[in-house]
Protein backbone atom coordinates (compact mmCIF):
# COMPACT_ATOMS: atom_id res chain seq x y z
CA UNK A 1 0.00 0.00 0.00
CA UNK A 2 2.92 2.35 0.71
CA UNK A 3 4.22 1.77 -2.82
CA UNK A 4 0.83 2.72 -4.26
CA UNK A 5 0.93 6.11 -2.55
CA UNK A 6 4.31 6.96 -4.05
CA UNK A 7 3.14 6.58 -7.65
CA UNK A 8 1.57 9.70 -9.16
CA UNK A 9 -1.07 7.99 -11.29
CA UNK A 10 -2.12 5.77 -8.39
CA UNK A 11 -2.48 8.80 -6.14
CA UNK A 12 -4.81 10.36 -8.67
CA UNK A 13 -6.68 7.08 -9.11
CA UNK A 14 -7.23 6.66 -5.38
CA UNK A 15 -8.48 10.24 -5.02
CA UNK A 16 -10.90 9.73 -7.90
CA UNK A 17 -12.09 6.46 -6.32
CA UNK A 18 -12.59 8.24 -3.00
CA UNK A 19 -14.78 10.86 -4.67
CA UNK A 20 -16.89 8.35 -6.57
CA UNK A 21 -17.19 5.94 -3.65
CA UNK A 22 -18.64 8.75 -1.55
CA UNK A 23 -21.16 10.36 -3.90
CA UNK A 24 -22.43 7.34 -5.87
CA UNK A 25 -24.15 5.68 -2.86
CA UNK A 26 -25.49 9.06 -1.69
CA UNK A 27 -27.49 9.37 -4.89
CA UNK A 28 -28.15 5.66 -5.26
CA UNK A 29 -30.01 5.37 -1.97
CA UNK A 30 -32.88 7.46 -3.37
CA UNK A 31 -32.93 5.43 -6.59
CA UNK A 32 -33.27 2.25 -4.51
CA UNK A 33 -36.12 3.82 -2.55
CA UNK A 34 -37.89 4.70 -5.80
CA UNK A 35 -37.17 1.29 -7.38
CA UNK A 36 -35.22 2.93 -10.17
CA UNK A 37 -32.07 0.88 -9.71
CA UNK A 38 -31.35 0.66 -13.43
CA UNK A 39 -31.65 4.34 -14.23
CA UNK A 40 -27.88 4.67 -13.86
CA UNK A 41 -27.48 2.32 -16.81
CA UNK A 42 -29.80 4.47 -18.91
CA UNK A 43 -27.90 7.63 -18.01
CA UNK A 44 -24.64 5.84 -18.77
CA UNK A 45 -25.71 4.99 -22.28
CA UNK A 46 -26.82 8.54 -22.96
CA UNK A 47 -23.52 9.81 -21.57
CA UNK A 48 -21.83 7.48 -24.04
CA UNK A 49 -23.41 9.40 -26.91
CA UNK A 50 -22.17 12.62 -25.32
CA UNK A 51 -18.64 11.21 -25.07
CA UNK A 52 -18.78 10.26 -28.76
CA UNK A 53 -19.86 13.79 -29.69
CA UNK A 54 -16.98 15.20 -27.69
CA UNK A 55 -14.42 12.90 -29.31
CA UNK A 56 -15.65 13.64 -32.83
CA UNK A 57 -15.94 17.40 -32.34
CA UNK A 58 -12.74 17.77 -30.36
CA UNK A 59 -14.66 19.04 -27.32
CA UNK A 60 -13.97 17.82 -23.78
CA UNK A 61 -15.86 14.49 -23.55
CA UNK A 62 -16.70 15.10 -19.89
CA UNK A 63 -18.55 18.30 -20.77
CA UNK A 64 -20.51 16.84 -23.69
CA UNK A 65 -21.32 13.71 -21.68
CA UNK A 66 -22.60 15.85 -18.80
CA UNK A 67 -24.81 17.91 -21.09
CA UNK A 68 -26.26 14.85 -22.84
CA UNK A 69 -26.94 12.99 -19.59
CA UNK A 70 -28.55 15.99 -17.86
CA UNK A 71 -30.82 16.71 -20.84
CA UNK A 72 -31.88 13.06 -20.97
CA UNK A 73 -32.55 13.02 -17.23
CA UNK A 74 -34.83 16.04 -17.44
CA UNK A 75 -36.67 14.62 -20.46
CA UNK A 76 -37.33 11.32 -18.66
CA UNK A 77 -38.79 13.04 -15.61
CA UNK A 78 -40.97 15.34 -17.71
CA UNK A 79 -42.31 12.38 -19.68
CA UNK A 80 -43.09 10.55 -16.44
CA UNK A 81 -44.79 13.60 -14.94
CA UNK A 82 -46.93 14.25 -18.03
CA UNK A 83 -47.98 10.62 -18.13
CA UNK A 84 -47.43 10.37 -21.88
CA UNK A 85 -45.41 7.23 -21.35
CA UNK A 86 -44.32 5.33 -18.30
CA UNK A 87 -40.85 5.63 -16.81
CA UNK A 88 -39.72 2.18 -17.96
CA UNK A 89 -40.56 2.86 -21.60
CA UNK A 90 -38.94 6.29 -21.55
CA UNK A 91 -35.83 4.85 -19.93
CA UNK A 92 -35.65 2.00 -22.46
CA UNK A 93 -35.93 4.34 -25.44
CA UNK A 94 -33.14 6.58 -24.16
CA UNK A 95 -31.12 3.55 -23.05
CA UNK A 96 -30.95 2.00 -26.53
CA UNK A 97 -30.90 5.28 -28.39
CA UNK A 98 -27.92 6.50 -26.39
CA UNK A 99 -25.70 3.49 -26.94
CA UNK A 100 -26.62 3.21 -30.63
CA UNK A 101 -26.01 6.91 -31.14
CA UNK A 102 -22.64 6.66 -29.40
CA UNK A 103 -21.45 3.83 -31.64
CA UNK A 104 -22.65 5.54 -34.83
CA UNK A 105 -21.19 8.92 -33.93
CA UNK A 106 -17.80 7.55 -32.89
CA UNK A 107 -17.57 5.72 -36.22
CA UNK A 108 -17.29 9.16 -37.83
CA UNK A 109 -14.24 10.07 -35.80
CA UNK A 110 -10.86 10.45 -37.54
CA UNK A 111 -9.80 7.04 -36.27
CA UNK A 112 -12.97 5.48 -37.62
CA UNK A 113 -13.22 2.98 -34.78
CA UNK A 114 -15.27 2.65 -31.59
CA UNK A 115 -12.13 1.56 -29.71
CA UNK A 116 -11.77 5.01 -28.18
CA UNK A 117 -14.97 4.40 -26.24
CA UNK A 118 -13.57 1.45 -24.29
CA UNK A 119 -12.01 3.49 -21.50
CA UNK A 120 -15.34 5.24 -20.97
CA UNK A 121 -17.39 2.05 -21.17
CA UNK A 122 -15.36 0.09 -18.65
CA UNK A 123 -13.32 2.76 -16.93
CA UNK A 124 -9.69 3.77 -17.19
CA UNK A 125 -8.92 5.27 -13.82
CA UNK A 126 -5.15 4.95 -14.20
CA UNK A 127 -5.25 7.48 -17.04
CA UNK A 128 -6.90 10.11 -14.86
CA UNK A 129 -5.08 13.43 -15.15
CA UNK A 130 -4.79 16.22 -12.60
CA UNK A 131 -7.21 18.36 -14.62
CA UNK A 132 -9.74 15.50 -14.56
CA UNK A 133 -9.47 15.39 -10.78
CA UNK A 134 -10.34 19.07 -10.48
CA UNK A 135 -13.45 18.57 -12.61
CA UNK A 136 -14.48 15.41 -10.76
CA UNK A 137 -13.90 17.04 -7.37
CA UNK A 138 -16.04 20.04 -8.31
CA UNK A 139 -18.88 17.88 -9.58
CA UNK A 140 -18.64 15.56 -6.57
CA UNK A 141 -18.84 18.53 -4.21
CA UNK A 142 -21.99 19.77 -5.93
CA UNK A 143 -23.54 16.31 -5.72
CA UNK A 144 -22.67 15.82 -2.05
CA UNK A 145 -23.83 19.27 -0.91
CA UNK A 146 -27.08 19.14 -2.88
CA UNK A 147 -27.93 15.61 -1.77
CA UNK A 148 -27.17 16.36 1.88
CA UNK A 149 -29.15 19.61 1.88
CA UNK A 150 -32.20 18.09 0.20
CA UNK A 151 -32.09 14.62 1.75
CA UNK A 152 -35.27 15.00 3.91
CA UNK A 153 -37.31 16.15 0.93
CA UNK A 154 -35.75 13.67 -1.48
CA UNK A 155 -36.50 10.89 1.01
CA UNK A 156 -40.11 12.02 1.38
CA UNK A 157 -40.64 12.03 -2.37
CA UNK A 158 -38.83 8.72 -2.89
CA UNK A 159 -40.79 7.06 -0.09
CA UNK A 160 -44.30 8.25 -1.07
CA UNK A 161 -44.83 10.70 -3.92
CA UNK A 162 -48.54 11.07 -3.32
CA UNK A 163 -48.12 11.94 0.35
CA UNK A 164 -45.28 14.34 -0.44
CA UNK A 165 -47.47 16.08 -3.01
CA UNK A 166 -50.38 16.25 -0.55
CA UNK A 167 -48.28 18.04 2.09
CA UNK A 168 -47.02 20.60 -0.40
CA UNK A 169 -43.58 19.26 -1.29
CA UNK A 170 -42.61 20.17 -4.90
CA UNK A 171 -42.40 16.65 -6.27
CA UNK A 172 -41.56 17.33 -9.93
CA UNK A 173 -38.68 19.77 -9.24
CA UNK A 174 -37.21 17.34 -6.71
CA UNK A 175 -37.51 14.43 -9.13
CA UNK A 176 -35.72 16.49 -11.75
CA UNK A 177 -33.00 17.40 -9.24
CA UNK A 178 -32.52 13.71 -8.41
CA UNK A 179 -32.35 12.81 -12.10
CA UNK A 180 -29.75 15.52 -12.71
CA UNK A 181 -27.75 14.33 -9.69
CA UNK A 182 -27.85 10.80 -11.11
CA UNK A 183 -26.64 12.01 -14.51
CA UNK A 184 -23.84 14.03 -12.92
CA UNK A 185 -22.78 11.05 -10.80
CA UNK A 186 -22.60 8.89 -13.90
CA UNK A 187 -20.30 11.38 -15.59
CA UNK A 188 -18.09 11.71 -12.51
CA UNK A 189 -17.71 7.94 -12.27
CA UNK A 190 -17.30 7.08 -15.94
CA UNK A 191 -13.48 7.19 -15.81
CA UNK A 192 -13.41 5.24 -12.56
CA UNK A 193 -15.76 2.28 -13.09
CA UNK A 194 -17.05 2.91 -16.60
CA UNK A 195 -20.44 3.85 -17.97
CA UNK A 196 -21.58 0.22 -18.11
CA UNK A 197 -20.72 -0.45 -14.47
CA UNK A 198 -21.48 2.79 -12.64
CA UNK A 199 -25.01 1.71 -11.74
CA UNK A 200 -23.54 -1.14 -9.68
CA UNK A 201 -21.59 1.27 -7.46
CA UNK A 202 -24.74 3.32 -6.92
CA UNK A 203 -26.96 0.35 -6.06
CA UNK A 204 -24.95 -2.55 -4.59
CA UNK A 205 -23.57 -0.66 -1.54
CA UNK A 206 -27.12 0.45 -0.75
CA UNK A 207 -28.39 -3.11 -1.11
CA UNK A 208 -25.76 -4.21 1.41
CA UNK A 209 -26.54 -1.33 3.77
CA UNK A 210 -30.22 -2.30 3.90
CA UNK A 211 -29.20 -5.60 5.45
CA UNK A 212 -27.56 -3.98 8.48
CA UNK A 213 -29.11 -0.51 8.90
CA UNK A 214 -32.20 0.22 10.97
CA UNK A 215 -32.92 3.74 9.69
CA UNK A 216 -32.52 5.85 6.58
CA UNK A 217 -29.64 7.89 8.01
CA UNK A 218 -27.94 4.73 9.20
CA UNK A 219 -28.43 3.17 5.78
CA UNK A 220 -26.84 6.19 4.13
CA UNK A 221 -23.78 5.98 6.37
CA UNK A 222 -23.40 2.25 5.79
CA UNK A 223 -23.83 2.69 2.03
CA UNK A 224 -21.11 5.33 1.87
CA UNK A 225 -18.85 3.06 3.93
CA UNK A 226 -19.44 0.12 1.59
CA UNK A 227 -18.94 2.40 -1.41
CA UNK A 228 -15.62 3.70 -0.14
CA UNK A 229 -14.33 0.23 0.67
CA UNK A 230 -15.39 -1.01 -2.76
CA UNK A 231 -13.99 1.87 -4.80
CA UNK A 232 -10.73 2.53 -2.96
CA UNK A 233 -10.17 -1.15 -2.22
CA UNK A 234 -10.92 -2.10 -5.82
CA UNK A 235 -8.38 0.38 -7.17
CA UNK A 236 -5.77 -0.76 -4.64
CA UNK A 237 -6.33 -4.41 -5.57
CA UNK A 238 -6.36 -3.83 -9.32
CA UNK A 239 -2.79 -2.53 -9.29
CA UNK A 240 -0.99 -5.64 -7.94
CA UNK A 241 -3.48 -8.00 -9.60
CA UNK A 242 -3.14 -6.22 -12.96
CA UNK A 243 -6.91 -6.25 -13.47
CA UNK A 244 -9.28 -3.56 -14.82
CA UNK A 245 -10.11 -1.18 -12.00
CA UNK A 246 -13.80 -0.83 -12.89
CA UNK A 247 -14.49 -4.54 -12.87
CA UNK A 248 -12.45 -5.05 -9.71
CA UNK A 249 -14.39 -2.33 -7.89
CA UNK A 250 -17.75 -3.83 -8.83
CA UNK A 251 -16.69 -7.38 -7.96
CA UNK A 252 -15.51 -6.18 -4.56
CA UNK A 253 -18.84 -4.42 -4.02
CA UNK A 254 -20.72 -7.60 -4.94
CA UNK A 255 -18.45 -9.62 -2.66
CA UNK A 256 -19.16 -7.28 0.25
CA UNK A 257 -22.88 -7.64 -0.39
CA UNK A 258 -22.66 -11.44 -0.38
CA UNK A 259 -20.60 -11.51 2.82
CA UNK A 260 -22.98 -9.07 4.51
CA UNK A 261 -25.99 -11.13 3.47
CA UNK A 262 -24.44 -14.34 4.81
CA UNK A 263 -23.32 -12.80 8.11
CA UNK A 264 -26.64 -11.07 8.80
CA UNK A 265 -28.51 -14.25 7.89
CA UNK A 266 -26.44 -16.31 10.33
CA UNK A 267 -26.81 -13.71 13.08
CA UNK A 268 -30.57 -13.61 12.54
CA UNK A 269 -30.81 -17.40 12.90
CA UNK A 270 -28.68 -17.36 16.03
CA UNK A 271 -30.80 -14.57 17.48
CA UNK A 272 -34.01 -16.51 17.04
CA UNK A 273 -32.55 -19.41 19.00
CA UNK A 274 -31.03 -17.36 21.78
CA UNK A 275 -34.09 -17.49 24.10
CA UNK A 276 -34.62 -20.34 26.57
CA UNK A 277 -37.47 -22.69 25.70
CA UNK A 278 -39.53 -24.09 28.58
CA UNK A 279 -40.47 -27.75 28.85
CA UNK A 280 -43.33 -29.13 26.79
CA UNK A 281 -46.72 -28.85 28.52
CA UNK A 282 -49.57 -31.29 28.27
CA UNK A 283 -51.99 -28.38 28.36
CA UNK A 284 -52.23 -24.83 27.09
CA UNK A 285 -51.82 -21.94 29.50
CA UNK A 286 -54.85 -19.72 29.66
CA UNK A 287 -57.74 -18.50 31.80
CA UNK A 288 -58.78 -21.96 33.02
CA UNK A 289 -55.38 -23.62 33.30
CA UNK A 290 -55.06 -23.01 37.05
CA UNK A 291 -51.71 -21.24 36.87
CA UNK A 292 -51.47 -17.58 37.99
CA UNK A 293 -50.98 -14.97 35.28
CA UNK A 294 -48.31 -12.32 35.88
CA UNK A 295 -47.89 -9.14 33.85
CA UNK A 296 -44.30 -9.03 32.66
CA UNK A 297 -43.44 -5.92 30.62
CA UNK A 298 -45.62 -5.89 27.52
CA UNK A 299 -46.75 -9.52 27.72
CA UNK A 300 -48.21 -12.09 30.13
CA UNK A 301 -46.25 -14.87 31.88
CA UNK A 302 -47.76 -17.88 33.65
CA UNK A 303 -46.37 -19.21 36.94
CA UNK A 304 -45.73 -22.92 36.55
CA UNK A 305 -43.86 -24.83 39.29
CA UNK A 306 -42.18 -21.60 40.38
CA UNK A 307 -41.10 -20.61 36.86
CA UNK A 308 -42.38 -17.87 34.55
CA UNK A 309 -43.46 -19.18 31.15
CA UNK A 310 -44.56 -17.05 28.19
CA UNK A 311 -46.24 -18.24 25.01
CA UNK A 312 -44.07 -17.72 21.94
CA UNK A 313 -44.52 -19.15 18.44
CA UNK A 314 -46.16 -22.44 19.41
CA UNK A 315 -44.06 -23.09 22.51
CA UNK A 316 -43.38 -21.58 25.95
CA UNK A 317 -40.24 -19.64 26.81
CA UNK A 318 -38.53 -19.68 30.17
CA UNK A 319 -38.59 -16.16 31.67
CA UNK A 320 -37.02 -16.90 35.05
CA UNK A 321 -38.04 -17.91 38.57
CA UNK A 322 -41.16 -16.42 40.09
CA UNK A 323 -40.61 -14.73 43.49
CA UNK A 324 -44.27 -14.63 44.55
CA UNK A 325 -44.62 -10.87 44.87
CA UNK A 326 -48.32 -10.15 45.52
CA UNK A 327 -48.03 -6.88 43.67
CA UNK A 328 -47.10 -8.74 40.51
CA UNK A 329 -49.95 -11.19 40.57
CA UNK A 330 -52.78 -10.55 38.16
CA UNK A 331 -55.94 -12.38 39.15
CA UNK A 332 -57.96 -11.05 36.25
CA UNK A 333 -58.76 -13.53 33.46
CA UNK A 334 -55.71 -13.98 31.26
CA UNK A 335 -55.77 -14.32 27.49
CA UNK A 336 -55.59 -17.76 26.00
CA UNK A 337 -52.12 -17.09 24.65
CA UNK A 338 -49.50 -14.57 25.56
CA UNK A 339 -47.27 -12.71 23.16
CA UNK A 340 -43.63 -11.93 22.99
CA UNK A 341 -42.05 -9.39 20.64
Amino acid sequence: MIDLLTVDFMQRALIAALLVGTVAPMVGIFLVQRRLSLIGDGMGHVALAGVAIGLVSGTAPVLTALIAAVVAAVVIELLRAKGRTNGDVALAVIFYGGIAGGVVIISKSPDGTPANLMKYLFGSILTTQRGDLYVFAGLALVIAVTTWALRPRLFAVANDEEYARAVGIPVLPLNIVLAVLTATTVVVAMRVVGLLLISALMIVPNAASQLVARSFSGGLRWAIGFGLVSSVGGVALSYPLNTPSGGTIVLLAVGLFVVTAVVTGVLARVGTRRHDVAETHAHEHGTLCGHPAVTHGDHVDYVHDGHLHAAHEGHYDEHGVHHDHPAEADTTPAPTTGSRP
